[in-house]
């Protein structure tokens, strides 16, 4: 497994009441926090006492806090720090507006044990190396014994200035990007030297922040080190993604130095540009970047290339350029034409041809993965017919593979003969609309096959539909696992774990 590091974890807990602040607290115990914030700002107290009575029964370490009215009150937000200092809580947390020379002696004077954290928050402008840098000096200035980054992120790219300043400060810092793109700080926080990573509790969602259990599980981000090389999901929307439950846990089964974490990416060429340097080691690519990346790439695969769209990138190790592959053509293909010989077999049929060859195959969804698809699909011999919310795409890929576009509403109607296969490559179905179908029910019963490339629900409407009427059914969940091992392969540069993916995979999808 590797070195374990001294990694901290904590969680802010942000509750009303005195009560509920311990119940938060016993439950961040028992999912593996560290240590908690306590969010005094966020209570509704009438008595400091109730401070006093919550202090003595924290089971936790703690950094006690007081945001939200602490510039309006600061006697009362200093009368809270005063009294954790008394109770030896171990950290307080003071923001810089607050942290006058005065304050900050008194409380020096008075700690035997508590550590003093003072806080600067940036908002309102992109961070830069500059500007964080003013802002580190500034808190630094103060004499605290750890100092804190909350930076506000638009963009993934916002966040690569906050590792450069975890690298290079010189006092322990807490380094955190609000905001759903921000999540990236906490994941890789500690490969550039963060000693403390924050992660939201329970089904407690926090934009920006991990939850504990996937830090503790699925991350173990405590055997991260400077050599640990990074891989990622670039899509938008990412929180789908089912790829950091797969790929974590068999880089620690080969024993490779790696992490794999969901990138909401925006603009891909920005991206590329900012993350540049050899440790941004792979990518998986999702909707809507598969076409768009391999403008991106130094080099295509021919299969990519030919295909026009890319779900995979890997940083070559001797001289840094970016190659782009398709590991979701051979997936899809070899997953349905397994299907058939499944049923085949079963019926006594044997062959060595492709189930495809000279069958109808009708596509829905001409994206990345729909042009993957379409491509292995010609490539066995079958006939196309692809249908698309944008009929101008269906054209441009029907022209591609030689088969035919019809327009979208076309397709409940379509109906020339029996014996048909459908694949759903569209995003209809895929949580969190997962009542949705591209195709009534009555009109399955022209298919002998259906497949779905979505995976999230596992079982989607299509696929349950289908097998009421008696088709053969595919999961999308094959195609994934497929073409993650097909992937794992090209990040690893060696072979993949198979039958321990397909286990993890199985189980906990």
């Amino acid at each position: 497994m590797g070195f374990k590091s001294n990694l901290l974890v904590y969680t802010p807990l942000e509750c009303e009441s005195k009560e509920e602040m311990v119940a938060s607290m016993q439950l961040a115990k028992d999912q593996g926090a560290d240590l908690v914030e306590l969010c005094i700002g966020s209570m509704s107290f009438s008595h400091i006492s109730e401070i006093e009575q919550l202090l003595k029964q924290r089971i936790l370490p703690s950094i006690v806090s007081f945001r939200h009215k602490c510039p309006t009150n600061p006697c009362r937000c200093l009368q809270v720090f005063k009294m954790a200092i008394e109770f030896d809580t171990e950290f307080v947390e003071i923001d810089v507006e607050v942290a006058t020379e005065a304050v900050l002696n008194e409380f020096m004077r008075k700690r035997s044990n508590t550590k003093i954290i003072v806080s600067g928050h940036l908002n309102g402008e992109t961070p830069t190396t500059e500007n964080l840098g003013n802002l580190i000096i500034d808190l630094q200035s103060t004499g605290a014994d750890v100092i804190k980054l909350v930076v506000d992120v638009s963009y993934i790219t916002d966040v690569a200035p906050i590792f450069h300043m975890l690298t290079h400060c010189q006092v322990p810092l807490i380094a955190r990007a609000v905001g759903d793109r921000g999540l990236i700080s906490q994941l890789l926080g500690p490969k550039y030297g963060a000693f403390l990573v924050c992660g939201s509790i329970g089904d407690k969602f926090i934009s920006g922040l991990p939850p504990l259990a996937s830090i503790k599980q699925v991350y173990k981000l405590e055997y991260m080190n400077s050599d640990t090389q990074i891989f990622g999901l670039v899509s938008n929307p990412v929180g789908h993604s089912k790829g950091p439950l797969l790929h974590n846990p068999a880089f620690r089964h080969t024993g490779y130095n790696g992490i794999y974490v969901p990138l909401l990416v925006d603009n891909v060429e920005e991206f590329f540009k900012v993350y540049s340097c050899n440790d941004f080691t792979g990518f998986s690519v999702g909707i809507p970047h598969k076409e768009a990346v391999l403008r991106f790439c130094d080099e295509v695969h021919p299969l990519a290339q030919s295909i026009g769209a890319a779900n995979t990138i890997v940083r070559r190790p001797t001289d840094g350029k970016l190659v782009g592959y398709n590991t979701d053509c051979e997936a899809c293909i070899t997953a349905i034409e397994d299907a058939f010989r499944e049923r085949r077999v079963a019926n006594g049929q044997v062959s060595n041809a492709s189930p495809l060859a000279g069958k109808l195959f009708v596509l829905v969804g001409a994206g990345g993965a729909g042009r993957a698809i379409a491509f292995g699909a010609r490539s066995r011999g079958a006939r196309l017919v692809i249908f698309n919310r944008s009929f101008e795409r269906a054209k441009a890929l029907a022209k591609a593979v030689s088969g035919e576009a019809l327009p979208y509403e076309f397709l409940k109607e379509f109906c020339p003969e029996k014996g048909m296969i459908l694949a759903n490559a569209s995003a209809v179905g895929m949580e969190p609309n997962v009542n949705q179908t591209p195709i009534p029910k009555v009109a399955l019963k022209s298919y002998e096959l259906v497949f779905d490339a979505v995976y999230t629900p596992r079982n989607t409407r299509l696929l349950q539909e289908a097998a009421d009427v008696g088709a053969i059914v595919v999961s999308g969940v094959e195609m994934f696992i497929r073409q993650a091992l097909g992937q794992f392969k090209l990040f690893t540069g060696g072979l993949a774990p198979e039958d321990f993916m397909r286990k993890i995979v199985l189980e906990q999808f």
